[in-house]
């Protein structure tokens, strides 16, 4: 699929919300991002796809919505339609945002710590359910997702926000923002902040190509290999990113290579022989917001000090090295405007002197 831009008195047809998770990805960037590279106007009707390209259309802004999670919360709220969002499933962590944005996301109802009931959900009172799991189970003891007959019943309109819930569906590896930003265009189209989200993807696009300038030449044997390691996801069994989650695309700007960039999907348990057998040469240490920064420095640490005392990773050329990074998870593996400052951030330590 592949989306498009329908102008004049005509509805805006967008695939970003919406995107690259169902066309090619974001290998060449010429996948389901038609509306990143032309935000519209501000006009309605607006249409959106999902993964599948089922269409959804708005005659007018939503009044009341509901997030899913962190990830599109935190886009409404820098395209300042915050005030719309009347609940959100998986809350970002205090001090996760950035100073103002914080202190409006606390002022949001927390309809659930982590995937919203099915029922309450519905209840909601929302025009608007913002997905970023796609069809994700909401297993566990939480129930099952609704259908989109009881999403109509309820008068909610289902979107997604493509860049992940979609990944899986990719045929190649993301290696590029693209869709990310087609989310962002896609949002400010149906939201009616069109203007504000063209500045934040023009912003994001000036931060990465500053560093693709700089070292987006090197050969990629050149490359250092990289290691996300997901502690919060366990050590038993580490948790690797793999080709389709938007970090194997923030990593492979920065100037690197995932080591395990040819798994298949976006997330992928493999085996800590895995990870000794590819050796990587950085290796970021992926922990989830505390709240603090003494927090997240302790729980930096802790990450730390449990690679260099392990006996399977000790050795890892990484660990000897002393080659780590503290990088968030959350920067890193959600899509959002931070991609771009994480893909600045893992370029100037991979680079040091290179990237401003």
């Amino acid at each position: 699929m592949r989306s498009r831009v329908w102008w004049g008195a005509t509805a805006v047809v967008l695939g970003g919300l919406l995107v690259a998770g169902c066309g090619d990805g974001g290998g060449s960037g010429d996948g389901d991002t038609a509306g990143a590279g032309k935000p519209a106007t501000g006009g309605y009707p607006v249409t959106v796809t999902d993964c599948a390209g089922a269409e959804t259309t708005f005659s007018k802004a939503p009044e009341r919505i509901v997030t899913s999670n962190a990830s599109s919360l935190e886009l409404l709220l820098r395209l300042g339609a915050g005030d719309k969002v009347l609940g959100t499933g998986f809350p970002p962590g205090k001090g996760t945002l950035p100073g103002e944005l914080d202190a409006r996301a606390r002022k949001v109802k927390v309809l659930a710590q982590s995937v919203i009931p099915k029922e309450k959900l519905l209840g909601s009172g929302a025009d608007v359910y913002i997905d970023t799991f796609a069809s994700m189970n909401m297993g566990g003891g939480m129930g099952d997702a609704p259908t989109e007959e009881e999403y109509k019943a309820a008068g909610i309109k289902h979107i997604y926000l493509k860049s992940t819930a979609c990944a899986a569906r990719n045929k190649r590896a993301l290696t590029e923002l693209s869709a990310v930003e087609a989310d962002i265009t896609s949002l400010g189209a149906v939201t009616g902040t069109s203007t504000k989200a063209k500045e934040l993807v023009d912003g994001m696009k000036e931060k990465v190509g500053a560093v693709q300038k700089a070292v987006g030449g090197t050969a990629e044997d050149e490359r250092p290999t990289y290691f996300f390691f997901d502690y919060d996801a366990g050590t038993k069994q580490p948790t690797a990113v793999c080709g389709r989650q938007v970090a194997n695309a923030v990593i492979t700007l920065a100037g690197a290579r995932n080591v395990f960039a040819d798994c298949d999907g976006d997330y992928k348990q493999v085996g800590w022989e895995d990870v000794i057998s590819r050796n990587p040469d950085w290796i970021q240490l992926g922990v989830r917001n505390r709240g603090s920064e003494a927090a997240n420095e302790k729980a930096f640490d802790e990450a730390r000090k449990w690679l260099e005392s392990n006996s399977a990773t000790k050795g890892l050329k990484a660990v000897k090295e002393g080659h780590f990074l503290r990088i968030g998870s959350e920067q890193t593996t959600i899509a959002g405007v931070e991609n771009a400052d994480t893909v600045q951030q893992i370029a100037k330590t991979l680079y040091p002197g290179k990237v401003g």
